[in-house]
């Protein structure tokens, strides 16, 4: 059981950011957006609604300002999008930090890191009716023990 205590290997510790080994995904999610939200929930809000971007109001369209426009408020919510990249670009391994490299903002990364270890919802649903079929054509064959059937359902 190596590959299950990797996971606390490091990253284990409240000030810094669980670390991802490509093994246990759903127990990374939850614990990177809690350490995400611990920092500040402004970080977890870019994650998931996507970059503040400061916009003005010209002619009766939105358009974004430039940088030298914004004030300390649209800065300080700015700058959530860049610790959320920074937070979790530091919790992967060199081979995940590769796949979200080319990402420009928290959420699209969060989105690729998702899809690519739980995959999209007709993925999981495909997934799911694979397992459920699976279990209900799951019989005892002929010729075989109880220990047999047991020791097949355990270690398919």
């Amino acid at each position: 059981m190596v590959g299950s205590n990797r996971t606390f290997a490091e990253g284990a510790f409240i000030n810094r950011p669980p670390l991802f080994t490509s093994e246990n995904y759903p127990l990374w999610k939850v614990r990177m957006q809690i350490f995400l939200e611990s920092v500040d929930r402004g970080i977890w809000d870019a994650v998931l609604n996507g970059p503040f971007v400061p916009v003005k109001v010209v002619n009766e369209v939105q358009e974004p300002k430039s940088f030298a426009q914004w004030i300390a408020d649209e800065n300080r919510r700015a700058q959530y999008d860049v610790k959320a990249r920074n937070i979790i670009s530091f919790a992967l391994t060199l081979d995940e930090f590769y796949r979200i490299s080319v990402c420009t903002n928290a959420r699209e990364i969060w989105e690729i890191l998702r899809v690519t270890h739980e995959g999209t919802d007709d993925v999981k649903r495909a997934r799911k009716n694979s397992l459920i079929q699976e279990y209900e054509m799951f019989r005892m064959q002929q010729g075989e023990t109880i220990y047999d059937v047991q020791k097949r359902f355990l270690n398919p």
